[in-house]
């Protein structure tokens, strides 16, 4: 990663150009940190990342175009296994926590978040520490003792999750994840039978309850 004498370089992606301005303003206030980019997408996302090798990457979980904030922060990782990614999200599941940390994720924020969180989470990262907020902190050690749950899931299998819940049928998905259809099937079969769903019009149901969507979109 490359250094910077007096400023934290901040990478921010989210396809909310007017929610990526309110964190530009919050975080540049603050004085030592410098946001040296924005992307709106995965893809935007990974090109700035190669090349403005920032420091901290503030990421939203959900972006456009089919690839997720995890698979982004996965192909960053790839790029650069130093990257420092936090999640940035809507979601207040203690399930989106989870798989983001263990697929590397250096920390978690939820956008109820108090603003100073979001300055606090970035200062902390990076220092090198690891970041939830209180709020997913305490979901996530009350889900340790949840017998059933979905985190039972795969990763590959959450990611067909959070796609499946927005409706996406088994082939869009399969194109957009690089799968084969089948592939794609079976990964339904198992987030079916491990959130106990009898039919497809259940799993949806289930899949957008679970990923905190409403019906007609999100």
């Amino acid at each position: 990663m490359a250094g910077h004498d007096r400023h934290l370089s901040v990478l921010l992606v989210d396809d909310h150009a007017v929610v990526r301005e309110g964190y530009r303003r919050l975080l540049e206030r603050q004085g030592d940190i410098e946001v040296v980019g924005e992307a709106e997408d995965a893809a935007a996302a990974h090109a700035s990342f190669c090349r403005l090798k920032p420091q901290i990457v503030v990421m939203d979980i959900t972006l456009p175009g089919g690839t997720t904030g995890i698979e982004a922060m996965r192909r960053m990782l790839a790029h650069d296994p130093s990257a420092r990614v936090l999640i940035f999200s809507m979601h207040e599941e203690a399930i989106f926590a989870a798989h983001a940390i263990q697929a590397g994720a250096a920390g978690y924020l939820t956008k109820a978040s108090a603003p100073d969180v979001l300055v606090q989470a970035v200062h902390s990262i990076a220092s090198g520490k690891k970041y939830v907020s209180a709020d997913i902190a305490q979901k996530l050690a009350l889900r340790e003792f949840e017998a059933r749950d979905a985190g039972e899931l795969t990763e590959r299998e959450f990611e067909v999750l959070q796609l499946l819940a927005q409706g996406r049928s088994i082939k869009d998905i399969a194109e957009s994840m690089g799968l084969n259809p089948k592939t794609v099937a079976n990964h339904q079969s198992a987030i079916k039978a491990k959130l106990g769903a009898e039919t497809a019009i259940d799993l949806l149901k289930k899949s957008q309850q679970l990923v905190g969507l409403k019906a007609g979109g999100a």
